[in-house]
This record gives structure tokens, sequence and C-alpha cells, in this order.
């Protein structure tokens, strides 16, 4: 039941906010012991249908789980 309850509330944050940026430090040049890096920001979307199959599984998980317990 529990595991459902996360599955569902990711889900929500899915389709609350399906974009979100991270930070990637990529290595350019390596010239001896010097080294040239490079910080860029990404940015990555969680597509609309994964956020509703989310849902709707932890929907089913947490349906079962209660029903198992009874």
């Amino acid at each position: 039941m529990i595991a459902g309850l996360l599955v569902f509330a990711l889900g929500i944050v899915g389709l609350v906010h399906p974009e979100f940026t991270y930070h990637k430090t990529e290595e350019v040049a390596h010239v001896g012991p010097v080294r040239a890096t490079v910080n860029e920001e990404k940015t990555a979307t969680v597509p609309t249908a994964v956020s509703v199959v989310l849902l709707v599984a932890g929907i089913g998980l947490a349906v079962l789980g209660v029903k198992s317990r009874s």
C-alpha cells in the first residue's frame, strides 16, 4: 500500500511539475596537468503519459494492498 501511494505521488509530481533542470559538468579539454570543464544546465521533461501511468499504477497498488490486508 505504501508503494502504491509513493508511485501515485510521483505521478502527481510529474503532472504538476513536468520539467526540471539539473547541472552537468563535462571535461572539454585536458592538456597535461590543465583541465578545462564546462558546467551545463540541462532540462529534462517527464512525458504526460508516464505521469498518468504512474497515477493509475499507484491507485492499483494501493487498492491491491488494501484488499490483501482484508
